[in-house]
């Protein structure tokens, strides 16, 4: 037996996590090179009523084309009132531990909480928690994104972070040196969500347009029981 059928035997059966923007597609390029873990599918959240991704609101049709392009099935789990993420993610859990799945790989960088989150959820149900671009700085991990390749364009901002006039820019050098002073590089903070369309992480590149961009608002639910409200500029992307 050589090295790369011995590799392949002992690669641990993993799920991607996938959002559809740079640091997920950075992520899992990362995990892709490393080889350590045979990503059976992407799993994405949707929402049951607009069907497109319920963080990046990316329409389900330009989710399944980056799959596509990437070679990796995607995993939809659709969300609604009666079904929310942790039941969700607990029905996707018990499919592909039947798989064989271990592991769930993520891409995030240093929201403590978020992360403390997902184990939370995820070790009682016996998966384990993998996150590539944890520990870094936002400018290591941008600096790594820009050597990537991965192509990645601005969908949302938060209003009262970044104007309207950044959806639609392009994530590169430009950007980076535009970015106004209290803005996470990397938007970890949610100050912007992107979406990846070309890059060696794709077989070939994903067309898609933005139409124009609509100032929404989500509330949220803070620790202490408070709702506050945020507004956001959300690109209309199609295919």
């Amino acid at each position: 037996m050589n090295q790369k059928q011995k590799n392949m035997i002992e690669r641990k059966k993993a799920v991607f996590n996938w959002s559809g923007g740079k640091d997920s597609a950075l992520a899992l390029q990362k995990i892709l090179q490393e080889n350590e873990f045979e990503v059976l599918s992407l799993l994405t959240t949707i929402d049951e009523e607009t069907a497109s991704s319920s963080i990046h609101s990316i329409p389900l049709g330009l989710l399944k084309k980056q799959a596509d392009s990437i070679g990796i099935p995607l995993y939809p789990v659709p969300l609604s009132k009666d079904k929310t993420y942790k039941k969700g993610m607990a029905e996707a859990v018990t499919h592909f531990k039947n798989k064989g799945v271990s592991h769930f790989i993520f891409g995030d960088i240093f929201l403590a909480d978020v992360r403390r989150y997902r184990e939370n959820m995820l070790h009682p149900l016996g998966i384990e928690l993998v996150e590539p671009l944890w520990g870094k700085t936002s400018d290591e991990v941008m600096k790594d994104f820009l050597k990537s390749g991965i192509k990645t364009k601005i969908i949302v901002t938060q209003a009262d972070k970044l104007d309207r006039t950044f959806i639609g820019r392009e994530i590169d050098r430009d950007f980076v040196r535009s970015l106004p002073n209290g803005v996470d590089l990397c938007g970890e903070n949610g100050e912007y969500h992107t979406f990846s369309y070309d890059g060696e992480l794709f077989k070939q590149g994903i067309d898609f347009k933005i139409s124009e961009a609509n100032l929404i608002s989500h509330e949220f639910k803070l620790d202490d029981g408070k709702v506050k409200s945020y507004d956001y500029w959300q690109a209309e992307i199609s295919e």
